[in-house]
């Protein structure tokens, strides 16, 4: 189920903070094409963060299915921790990218509309340091690098839960396209973020290259600030979600 598409019914404005986010975003992929040492380097690496140290060479980890993989670590940056907050703007591919801008693109500018441009851009960067350290939390030892901006656009997923549940999302399955409420279509894909990330550990929490914890606390992240942001929401939401934002 692909969203391509939303109901926008949210106060009206430019949302300047989630378009600067995505430029950002996609300026860094763009660098990470011509720099592969910054890819090593200022990715999060769970075991650089609770040790504190910089981990640069290779490194052996054993996979699932039994063999040895060497990972690559740069030098980072000083203090180590600012990878927590530099990995929220990398990507490992065009369709990792792709992806979570497109969800980016549908959801953020309504979240951003609601809450305000600086409270969007606090809420977003809160959501994704959350996320990046449940992901550390999740494999403490782990060298395996994370990176990407899904944790931080989970918790964007849980505002425009919170704040615009009965707004229409237009999503693609297969080849039809059809509408259905927001609440359904980010529920099923939370259910999916948990099931994954709880039936997973160690090297297999991030099992296909996803970063599942990481998805989970920024949603939980995302719903518990949503929350306590919603009685400062611009108030002149559209007629599906007024009751919503009231309470």
């Amino acid at each position: 189920m692909l969203p391509i598409g939303d109901e926008d019914n949210a106060p009206q404005g430019f949302p300047v903070v989630n378009v600067l986010l995505i430029a950002i975003n996609l300026a860094v992929f763009l660098y990470q094409l011509v720099s592969p040492d910054f890819t090593n380097g200022f990715s999060s690496v769970p075991a650089e963060i609770t040790t504190g140290r910089d981990l640069v060479g290779q490194f052996p980890i054993t996979l699932p299915d039994g063999s040895v993989a060497l990972v690559d670590e740069a030098r980072g940056p000083s203090p180590i921790w600012l990878t927590l907050l530099t990995s929220m703007f990398m990507h490992g591919g065009w369709t990792h990218i792709g992806g979570n801008m497109l969800f980016l693109f549908i959801f953020g500018d309504n979240v951003e509309r609601a809450l305000g441009h600086l409270r969007y851009l606090g809420f977003y960067l809160l959501c994704g340091l959350v996320a990046s350290l449940a992901q550390v939390y999740s494999g403490p030892d782990s060298i395996l690098p994370s990176l990407g901006a899904s944790g931080a656009i989970a918790g964007v997923l849980a505002a425009y839960l919170v704040l615009f549940p009965r707004n229409r999302v237009r999503v693609l399955i297969g080849y039809f396209v059809t509408s259905v409420p927001a609440v359904l279509m980010i529920g099923l894909w939370a259910v999916i973020q948990f099931v994954n990330g709880f039936g997973a550990t160690g090297v297999n929490a991030q099992s296909g290259g996803v970063a599942y914890m990481a998805h989970i606390g920024g949603f939980i992240a995302g719903l518990g600030l949503a929350f306590l942001l919603r009685p400062f929401v611009d108030r002149t939401v559209g007629p599906h979600d007024v009751g919503y934002a009231r309470r």
